[in-house]
């Protein structure tokens, strides 16, 4: 048989295979109205389980078992999508209260004026992200990035501004650590060129620095500069800007700190060298959180936290659903769970429209499901 023959047989299988795929999702159908009015849950682990042991045994070529087993998982993903459909995407309290946001805001976007928790001294990248969001904000500088979710939290200010992830460090890992123990949503998020420059007292010299202050991701970020400096200390600060100002403050002649441009004049230093990161292209992604759910206008980006069943298959279960329901996964970060030994959180970026069909019925879907689901918050994001 040629080519042309074989796909004609596979179009021929297909004619058959399509109207029995139909015909299962049809009795899937009478299976969710059962469940429904039995006040059952659309999840059965107990008879999937048995389903994919039936299938795999009737698969008589070994080496296709394993196939087997995926196929039905998958298809079995489809059937619980399609009887959350008929169960109403809008069913749970979350989508409801999703939905109730995205319409209250849907012509708004966040406010010019309002008081902002940042991590740090005048100067900060946090502060610098702050003014990219709001037009006249209020500043109030907390010493750890903690305090600035427990200022978000205890209502001391409307909203907080941390850095998540960088494109030469990687993921802020204490950040996604926190965001497991504080109760916000994430509202607005925006990406900020960063270029770092060393600054000194004037009149110190590149060959006179033997110590040089940053944070930790901001060394991480200007390792290749560093490594040109063997005989150099490098010493982790709280911020980059608090970096800065301990130089001024320094009665030493001989340190310098990896910090923003802008702190060179705030704190009067003189510029030792430009442009000291890795990468010319390096931006740092802050989000903006708040206490409330305000889901303004455009919104097409969420943020969710999973603690998924420590079983095969579990994540791949997660994935699936978002191929189904067509939704775009940006990001997917693990974190080991806190007081557990090898389970991990699950933190999931994923592009879809806050006003999408497709959107409610994946937060349904996921919150019946998951062991643990956190919903951080649905926004846009300023580039």
């Amino acid at each position: 048989m040629d080519i042309q023959d074989l796909r004609g047989e596979i179009n021929r299988i297909d004619d058959e295979l399509v109207p029995l795929f139909l015909k299962r999702m049809g009795v899937s159908l009478e299976v969710a109205k059962y469940k429904q009015e039995n006040h059952l849950p659309v999840l059965d682990r107990a008879r999937e389980r048995q389903l994919l042991d039936r299938v795999a045994e009737k698969s008589e070529n070994e080496d296709l078992k394993l196939y087997t087993r995926l196929l039905y998982s998958t298809i079995m993903g489809l059937s619980r999508s399609y009887q959350h459909k008929y169960l109403d995407p809008g069913s749970s309290a979350l989508s409801r209260r999703i939905r109730e946001s995205a319409e209250r805001f849907s012509m708004q976007n966040l406010p010019e004026s309002a008081v902002v928790a940042c991590q740090g001294v005048e100067g900060a990248y946090s502060s610098l992200a702050c003014e990219r969001l709001f037009k006249n904000p209020n500043i109030m500088f907390f010493a750890s990035w903690e305090d600035v979710f427990s200022a978000v939290q205890q209502g001391l200010c409307r909203y907080g501004i941390l850095p998540i992830e960088n494109s030469t460090a990687g993921s802020v890992n204490h950040v996604y650590d926190l965001m497991n123990r504080h109760n916000f949503y994430i509202v607005k998020s925006v990406r900020l060129k960063v270029d770092h420059t060393l600054l000194a007292k004037p009149g110190t010299k590149l060959s006179d620095v033997r110590e040089i202050f940053s944070h930790e991701q901001a060394i991480q970020q200007c390792s290749v500069f560093l490594s040109k400096l063997p005989n150099v200390k490098v010493t982790v600060c709280e911020n980059t800007a608090a970096a800065a100002k301990r130089v001024s403050e320094s009665e030493r002649t001989d340190v310098a700190a990896i910090s923003s441009k802008d702190c060179m004049a705030l704190y009067g230093l003189s510029l030792l060298g430009e442009s000291v990161q890795n990468n010319a292209n390096n931006y740092t992604r802050f989000i903006c959180i708040g206490k409330d759910l305000e889901i303004f206008s455009g919104a097409n980006k969420t943020s969710l936290m999973l603690t998924l069943p420590h079983r095969p298959g579990a994540l791949y279960e997660v994935l699936s659903r978002f191929y189904a329901l067509d939704i775009n996964l940006l990001k997917l970060e693990s974190r080991p769970k806190p007081n557990s030994d090898f389970e991990f959180l699950f933190y999931f970026d994923i592009e879809a429209s806050v006003y999408s069909e497709n959107f409610l019925r994946m937060i349904t879907e996921l919150e019946s499901s998951a062991e643990q689901f956190s919903y951080l918050g649905s926004y846009s994001e300023i580039l």
